[in-house]
This record gives structure tokens, C-alpha cells and sequence, in this order.
């Protein structure tokens, strides 16, 4: 009998966040059975599994067999079957339309109902360290070619100059059809569907009755963006007892309702046709990137949930990139040693994953020269972009990215903030959000 579609998942509450939990343990020879079900690999012949890291949906196991490494990646069913086949398709693309490095899918299950127990993705295993980890190594000549790569990369992820491949309409790339035993090299053209995002699928809103996409326009998106929201406050409402939640819950929902009635002023709710819309990685920072001995990019990782948005989204920098603002470059010799504490610490942590070299300096140093060539790379990152697409929709799209980021922070402790810019735009006063 077929396991029910989100067996092996709940969520659970903490001080911050809803997070997910396995409700069930993920073997590691159940994977091994699968890989050599997958690959052909006869018994006498080896095949090892090992557990690799894990995020906040899924786990990874390195595959080693006779073959080049694998990666196993296993994954709750969040938003069941569509989440698996979204970032399949995805990365078909990716790779079949651009020079962005991405894995190549061996093959995948988008469904539970399988040994492993979960949906999984068996994928190349890419090259190369993680930036985060050579960093602090790498010249800023380098830091520079980084910077200027991705930003290519993000022109040719928005379509530009290749009217195929163009997508129009607001949504997570989809499989329409694919070959038996999920042969993704069978599968039909790569469109926009359903909006597979953390907001849609969370918790209980998988079963809300709202949109879900593909959407037409940023007028679709956004309002049922915020129809979430006031679900999700409403039942707050009715379920709380605690008089301090009741009034945030009333609080959101009238700063929701404020921003779903502005949304027509920013955004025409109505088009001659469906909006053009490019792929956008809102999640690129520097542990998704990986590099060689010389700061060269070898891949570019974590494409789930990575959706098609409007243009107007592709404006926002990289999150490595989305950092204070510091002109002024920090002098070195100006900031403390670690301590012999903090030193001693340090070398107990030398073969952590996230270990970084801090040279016996003061860990302030780094997040001001981080905060330093953040701010002097964005200014590399946009002038490529002008330079690969003069029209890049920059300056108008402010007031739109505030938008987004408004209703972003309207449910968490930025309320009070974004009430305030929302009283601002209703009064036909533009300001940034930031400055609110």
C-alpha cells in the first residue's frame, strides 16, 4: 500500500521559526540498494554510501561506486512530488540553456513510495571547495572574476537574447511530461508551473485555498503572497489564547490588508499577456558556489525552490553580495590578535566544515573586510550587468523590491518598520523601506 504523501515529515514550533522534522530515519543501505538499482552496479561490485551534510529539507550522501562520485539527495516531501520534480527540471535547463555549472541528474523519484522511503535526486557530484571556505585566501583580482562570472551567469539565467528561451508567467519550472523510469533526458519543454517557495508550502499552507501558480503577472504573485499571510494570522486568531500574540496577529493583518490594497498601484493588475520572467537564485551566497585552487567557480549548487520571477526580481544582488554598506577599507594592523583562549578554541575546530582561517586575527576584522568587498563587488556586479543588458530594469525597480521585501518582513519583527513605508505609499510618498 502507497505511503501517504507527507509521511515521514511534521512541523514543529521553536521561539523563531517553524521548522521540519524526519519523523523517520533515512538508511543508509536502503540508498546503497537504490544506487545499485539505479546504476546497474552488480553485487560483487563495490558501492558505498556515506552521509555528507544536511539542510533544512533534505540530507546528502556521497554515492561512490565504479563510476565518478555521486551525491544522493534525499528530501522531505515539503510540497510532495512537486518540490523533486521542480529542481529536476531546473537543472535540466540550467544546463541545457546556459554555461552555469550545475550537477547532472542521474536519475530521481518524486514520490515516497520507494525503498528509501523519501523522494531523492541522484546527481553528479560537482568539483571543488566551497567559496566560503577560500575566501579569505582568494585575492579581490579574483574576488572580482567571481563576482563578474555570476553576474553573466545571471543574465543568461534571465533568457537575455535567446527568444526560446524566454519564459513567460510566474513559477517554478515543471516537467510536463517525462519518459518511463523518469528518464529526464526524455522529458518535454521546461515551463514555469506551480510556485514551489518556503510561503507556499510551510506548515499548513500547503492546504490553503489560494493561487498557486503558474501566475500571469507580479500582481498575481504578490497578492496571493499576502492572501497567505492573512490566512495564516487569521488562524493565529482563532486558535491563541495569549492576548501579546492575538495583538501581533491583528497587527499583521492590518498591515497585510494595507499592502494587498496598494498592490495595484505598484503593479498593473491587468496585461496583453503573461509577464516575462527570468530563473532567480535567492539563495546564492558563497557556500553555494564552488571553486578551484584559483577562485574559478566549478559549480553553482542548491537550485531548489529557485524559480522563475519577474525581471524586476533579478535587479536584487547575490545574498554573498548583501552586506552593510563599508566604503572604507579596514586596516588590519588596527584591529586585536584572538586571545589565547580564542586561539586555543580555534585550533580544536581546524578540521570543522566550517572552519576558516583566521590567521590569529580578531574575528571583527573579517566581518568588516567581508562588509568592505561586499560593497566594493557590488558595484563590479552591477556595472557587469549594465555592461551584458543595457536595459537592466535598475532604477524602476526599487520601489518594486521594497514591495517584495515589505510583505517579506510585514509577518516578523519588522512589522512596525514596513507599517510605516505602507503609510508612506498610500500617501503617494516615495521612500525606501530601509529608510522607514
Amino acid at each position: 500500500m502507497p505511503r501517504p504523501i507527507q509521511d515521514g515529515l511534521e512541523w514543529k514550533q521553536t521561539l523563531f521559526d517553524l521548522v521540519p522534522q524526519w519523523t523517520r530515519e533515512v538508511f543508509i543501505p536502503a540508498i546503497e540498494s537504490v544506487c545499485r538499482q539505479q546504476l546497474n552496479i552488480p553485487p560483487e561490485d563495490p558501492c558505498t554510501v556515506a552521509f555528507h551534510a544536511s539542510g533544512l529539507f533534505n540530507k546528502l550522501y556521497i554515492v561512490k561506486c565504479t563510476r565518478c562520485p555521486l551525491i544522493m539527495r534525499v528530501s522531505l516531501p515539503v510540497y510532495p512530488r512537486h518540490k523533486t520534480r521542480a529542481e529536476v527540471a531546473t537543472l535540466r535547463w540550467v544546463r541545457e540553456n546556459t554555461k552555469v555549472p550545475v550537477p547532472k541528474v542521474v536519475s530521481f523519484d518524486d514520490s515516497n513510495d520507494n525503498e528509501i522511503g523519501y523522494e531523492w535526486i541522484l546527481m553528479e557530484l560537482m568539483e571543488g571547495a566551497s567559496a566560503h571556505r577560500r575566501w579569505r585566501t582568494m585575492s579581490m583580482e579574483q574576488k572580482i572574476a567571481l563576482t563578474k562570472r555570476i553576474a553573466t551567469f545571471q543574465v543568461e539565467l534571465s533568457g537575455l537574447g535567446k527568444p526560446e528561451s524566454i519564459f513567460r508567467s510566474i513559477g517554478t519550472l515543471d516537467l510536463r511530461e517525462v519518459g518511463q523510469e523518469n528518464d529526464v533526458e526524455d522529458s518535454e519543454k521546461v515551463v514555469p508551473g506551480l510556485l514551489v517557495s518556503h510561503e507556499f508550502f510551510m506548515g499548513d499552507h500547503l492546504h490553503y485555498d489560494i493561487p498557486r501558480g503558474p501566475f500571469r503577472s507580479s500582481h498575481d504573485w504578490l497578492s496571493a503572497e499576502l492572501n497567505i499571510i492573512l490566512l495564516h494570522q487569521t488562524a493565529v486568531l482563532e486558535k491563541t489564547e495569549d492576548e501579546d500574540d492575538k495583538e501581533d496577529a491583528e497587527e499583521v493583518l492590518f498591515v497585510a490588508r494595507k499592502l494587498l490594497s496598494l498592490v495595484p498601484k505598484v503593479f498593473p493588475s491587468t496585461l496583453d499577456e503573461s509577464e516575462t520572467t527570468g530563473l532567480y537564485h535567492h539563495d546564492l551566497h558563497l557556500n553555494n558556489i564552488l571553486v578551484n585552487e584559483e577562485g574559478e567557480i566549478t559549480a553553482v549548487l542548491d537550485w531548489e525552490c529557485v524559480s522563475a520571477l519577474p525581471l524586476w526580481m533579478l535587479t536584487k544582488v547575490p545574498k554573498f553580495l548583501d552586506e552593510p554598506v563599508r566604503e572604507e577599507e579596514p586596516q588590519r594592523d588596527t584591529y586585536a590578535d584572538k586571545t589565547p583562549e580564542e586561539s586555543a578554541a580555534a585550533a580544536g575546530k581546524h578540521n570543522d566544515p566550517g572552519y576558516l582561517d583566521s590567521d590569529g586575527k580578531n574575528e571583527l576584522y573579517f566581518i568588516h573586510r567581508m562588509e568592505y568587498e561586499a560593497t566594493q563587488l557590488r558595484k563590479v556586479y552591477k556595472a557587469k550587468l549594465r555592461e551584458l543588458w543595457p536595459e537592466w530594469p535598475l532604477e524602476e525597480s526599487y520601489v518594486k523590491i521594497d514591495f517584495f521585501q515589505a510583505i517579506s518582513q510585514c509577518d516578523g519583527i519588522w512589522v512596525k518598520k514596513t507599517r510605516r513605508w505602507a503609510d508612506y505609499m498610500e500617501k503617494g510618498e516615495t521612500v525606501r523601506l530601509e529608510d522607514a
